[in-house]
């Protein structure tokens, strides 16, 4: 990542960014650097990621936004200089719509991928949210579509934030319905798009 605000931004929030840069994710994530938030703290940097159907589909499984907030003075709410802020969508299977327990197990998702790549985080907050849309009419024969949207912030608990950079990104694989990554695995691809808790 570059630093966003040139040779004012502190050296601390410099640094972060590195971390973040020399971190690598997963390589169905695709990252990109975008213009980010100018109102919400004094220095700021975005990404967004997607994860692309396999086989080269054109279809997106998955897609993304990662904000780091750094506030040298630091902001009660956050007890941080820094806070990660992160949207995570994905289309899922209509029998998801149903599950009474969705939010709690697409939740867990974030916090079990904060753990397993070691990003020590506190005063985590956030929404689970799902979108049934149904089709009628002319589009009556349209399959029901289930959107999932999770919203999520949390205060890193150093400024190294190359491991919450691939926490999220693990996030975004889960929410396309790909497997977990085991080192030296290779995955087949799966052959729809699935999503089990």
């Amino acid at each position: 990542m570059t630093t966003p605000h040139g040779i004012d931004a502190p050296a601390e929030f410099r640094a972060a960014l590195e971390t973040i840069g020399a971190r690598r994710v997963r390589p169905e994530v695709a990252l990109h650097e975008v213009p980010s938030p100018r109102r919400v703290a004094p220095f700021s940097a975005a990404l967004t990621g997607h994860v692309a159907a396999p086989g080269g589909e054109d279809a997106e499984l998955a897609s993304g936004r990662f904000v780091v907030l750094h506030d040298p003075d630091g902001q009660e709410t956050w007890r941080g200089r820094f806070r990660v802020v992160t949207l995570v969508r994905a289309s899922l299977e209509p029998e998801m719509a149903t599950d009474a327990l969705f939010a709690e197990v697409a939740w867990t998702w974030l916090t079990d991928a904060l753990r397993e790549t070691g990003a020590a985080a506190h005063t985590e907050s956030g929404t689970v949210s799902r979108v049934l849309s149904q089709s009628f009419g002319a589009l009556a024969g349209r399959p029901d579509d289930v959107e999932l949207e999770l919203r999520a912030s949390w205060t890193p608990a150093t400024p190294d934030l190359g491991a919450h950079l691939e926490a999220w990104a693990e996030l975004l694989c889960t929410a396309a319905g790909l497997p977990p990554r085991t080192d030296g695995v290779t995955p087949l691809p799966a052959s729809r798009h699935t999503v089990v808790p």
